[in-house]
């Protein structure tokens, strides 16, 4: 019998027409607008950053070129040594806390290479309260070396005073030793049509991220383009509807168009037209719908648990679990 799968037929890489490109361009601006928020700024972040305003936003969320090499779109960005990358960040991490409110937060994205430096100008301008590590579940392998399979996000805050909403970040999971009570209740678990599952707090190990591929409807061609349910997890948290995010480093639009889905206002900037393009797309699409996979009924799901999510029938009771995992 022949096999008449095609990956090219179920590729949902988002892509531009010429007419789509002119039309979001009429929406770009190069330079610093009066009304900043909910807006893409087409620029390069150090001519943009002395014009922005002091404690405008929230929540900052910065996926900055990695101290590897890696070419974006024909701009190629040159890995160095720590020293090196060091002083990078030292161009335009500490301007972040200016951009920031007193009880703002601010997300830093790396990996190993980077860890370091990133750790060493956090700490001169920010309280570090934690380091991220999120399973990328995709990389290549090494003959010589441990794969490269995971990277990091430095969570810091300018104040010991910051929002956090632990509740609104929980994981459903699936059960793997149902406990029950003395009655054979079920203990911190409940029966689902989909299996056995159990809220759980979230901890600073992520393993349920699928990193966009082609066959996911938010795929884009950006080559470092971060998931929409990492992004969720951080605004959920760390801001509130209404809020304003801010991403530096924008690329496809992941940060702003989480913003929009959760009921948050964003500002970008990006350097490249055609990422930026992209994103205007995006936050088109997102008026349509506000679905963000691998997020649902007010929790989020493990990796691969798809099938369960359609059977999801009561969010409510969902909902209510999480309230009473804090009585």
């Amino acid at each position: 019998m022949k096999d008449n799968f095609c990956p090219a037929n179920r590729n949902r890489t988002m892509t531009l027409s010429d007419n789509e490109k002119q039309r979001y361009r009429k929406h770009l601006t190069v330079q610093l607008p009066k009304e900043i928020n909910n807006t893409i700024i087409c620029s390069d972040l150090f001519d943009i950053l002395p014009k922005l305003p002091a404690a405008f936003c929230d929540l900052i969320v910065a996926d900055p070129p990695y101290n590897i090499t890696k070419e974006f779109n024909g701009k190629k960005f040159k890995g160095t040594n720590t020293a090196q990358y060091t002083g990078y960040l030292r161009t335009w991490l500490p301007e972040m806390k200016r951009l920031l409110k007193p009880t703002g937060s601010i997300y830093v994205c790396g990996d190993w290479r980077s860890a370091a430096a990133i750790q060493n100008v956090l700490e001169e301008h920010f309280i570090i309260q934690n380091r991220i590590t999120w399973e990328r579940e995709k990389g290549r392998g090494a003959k010589s070396n441990w794969k490269n399979n995971s990277e990091d996000i430095w969570f810091a805050t300018v104040s010991k005073k910051f929002t956090f909403h632990v509740e609104r970040v929980m994981m459903k999971r699936k059960v793997i030793a149902p406990y029950t009570d003395n009655t054979g209740k079920p203990k911190d678990w409940n029966e689902t049509d989909g299996g056995r599952f159990r809220i759980t707090y979230p901890s600073n190990l992520w393993t349920d991220i699928s990193v966009p591929f082609w066959s996911m409807p938010e795929n884009t061609p950006h080559p470092t383009q971060k998931p929409e349910k990492l992004l969720a997890k951080i605004i959920l948290a760390s801001s509130n509807e209404g809020d304003v995010v801010f991403d530096p480093f924008l690329g496809s639009g992941t940060t702003a168009v989480v913003a929009k889905k959760l009921g948050r206002q964003y500002t970008g900037v990006e350097l490249n037209e055609e990422y930026c393009l992209i994103a205007e797309k995006r936050l088109e699409l997102a008026d349509k719908t506000a679905a963000i996979q691998g997020y649902s009924g007010g929790v989020f799901w493990e990796r691969n648990t798809l099938a369960e999510q359609k059977n999801v029938k009561r969010p409510d009771m969902l909902r209510a679990a999480i309230q009473n995992s804090f009585l």
